[in-house]
């Protein structure tokens, strides 16, 4: 599974011990996840902004979007939130940072399309 795999399945994980496992394989224990709607470090805080997400969109599933580039430690990838089989209603943008181990470090998100509050 790529990395964009592990990460979309993460944030689909509705367990939550099998999401904090997810979240502890694929982040390091020090990692930041930062977005406009949240800045949090560790493993239980990106499984609570996970939560969260799954909280406000009952029902949505994130899908992996259509860019996917990466160098050094550095990767960037798009992602799409909405129905199954449906249209978006959120897509975004991550840009992660690599460990050495190849966990992430560092997510930056960025909201392209974001429902209406």
């Amino acid at each position: 599974m790529t990395l964009v795999e592990r990460y979309i399945a993460a944030w689909n994980e509705t367990d939550p011990q099998a999401r904090a496992k997810a979240v502890a394989e694929l982040w390091t224990e020090d990692a930041t996840y930062t977005d406009p709607l949240a800045d949090v470090a560790g493993h239980a805080g990106i499984a609570a902004v996970i939560e969260g997400a799954q909280g406000m969109f009952p029902g949505l599933v994130f899908t992996p979007g259509e860019l996917y580039d990466a160098h050094r430690h550095l990767a960037r990838f798009t992602w799409h939130l909405g129905p199954a089989d449906g249209e978006p209603v959120a897509v975004g943008y991550d840009v992660v940072e690599l460990a050495e181990d190849g966990r992430i470090r560092k997510v930056l998100g960025f909201l392209d399309k974001a429902p209406a509050a």
